[in-house]
């Protein structure tokens, strides 16, 4: 039976991971909270891994934010990621480990890169201004991958995953991304019988949304793969892996699935003096097809279930 430790296991794709592996069984998963564990401690991280004998390794911790977070905190943001990625992925070496994912994010491609995405286009022009000090973060963690494979001949892999949802969210009114902040306007607007709702932008810009649960499905397939299999379609550095659907929708129509999921029964308006955005951000997720898997959860199902979730925890939700 193989021991496990997942990083950033009450996050929501580190909680998500945990579920998948639990149904699939036949591991020992191994868990710290940040009491227990400071992944920005050397010596701490060093002290953990030495003791454990842990056989893979999946590295979800990481400092995240919105916009705001990351444009008053940007050196919080780069600092606290580089330091635990190297904490983690150096330690395991240390200590043995052969197998370990990092899980990064689609920021790390150009803020004009071609759509849809695809895994060559890292390094191909400038990063988002906004969250540039986090995406120069996740592209360390690729490059540290990479460069532990090529000097030391061990397996550790990457995958990139498109805007994910799900359960365990940030349901922040202010702080959280587009799916829950979305998902908690609409419920509060129902709750008060509201008429309408009103949403940033024109509604046109499109975006690809990705279940957690189906991000965690994707995660536990990459790293279990073999190494054969994985290099097929691969190179040494360049050997990140997208994760989404390879579909998009506008903002117009998740707000319409979104009023439909959640119930509202007003009108959706939107408010074209708020700014758009980028008109598009899609990943070209060819390579993980290739390799043999694909998403199957719908965005009206996930969203589905994702309220579901929501209502359960409405009350912890409130005080947030």
């Amino acid at each position: 039976m193989k021991k496990v430790f997942v990083a950033g296991h009450r996050g929501m794709v580190g909680s998500a991971i945990i579920r998948r592996l639990n149904q699939l069984g036949d591991v020992e998963i191994i868990t710290r909270t940040r009491q227990e564990l400071d992944l920005t401690d050397q010596h701490a991280v060093k002290k953990f891994f030495q003791n454990e004998n842990i056989d893979q390794v999946y590295l979800a911790a990481a400092k995240v934010g919105g916009i705001h977070a990351n444009n008053t905190y940007p050196a919080e943001f780069i600092y606290q990621n580089l330091i635990m990625e190297c904490n983690v992925i150096h330690q395991a070496f240390a200590a043995g480990v052969k197998e370990l994912l990092f899980l990064g994010s689609s920021c790390i491609y150009p803020k004009l890169a071609k759509q849809p995405m695809k895994e060559t286009e890292l390094l191909s022009g400038y990063l988002e201004s906004t969250n540039e000090p986090y995406a120069v973060a996740k592209i360390a963690g690729i490059k540290l991958c990479e460069s532990y494979n090529r000097q030391y001949g061990v397996d550790y892999r990457s995958v990139m995953p498109t805007n994910l949802y799900g359960e365990n969210d940030n349901f922040h009114p202010e702080n959280s991304h587009v799916i829950p902040a979305m998902m908690r306007r609409f419920h509060e607007a129902k709750i008060r019988g509201d008429k309408q709702v009103v949403v940033w932008g024109s509604g046109t810009p499109m975006r690809e949304f990705l279940h957690v649960d189906d991000m965690a499905a994707a995660s536990v397939y990459v790293m279990n793969l073999a190494v054969a299999r994985y290099s097929e379609h691969t190179q040494s550095m360049m050997s990140h892996i997208n994760v989404g659907t390879g579909v998009d929708c506008t903002i117009r129509e998740l707000a319409e699935t979104m009023s439909k999921v959640v119930g509202f029964r007003g009108n959706i308006n939107f408010d074209t003096t708020k700014p758009d955005g980028t008109p598009r951000k899609l990943m070209d997720v060819s390579r993980i097809k290739k390799l043999g898997w694909e998403s199957s959860i719908s965005l009206e199902r996930g969203l589905s279930s994702t309220y579901e979730w929501f209502l359960a925890n409405a009350e912890q939700l409130r005080s947030v």
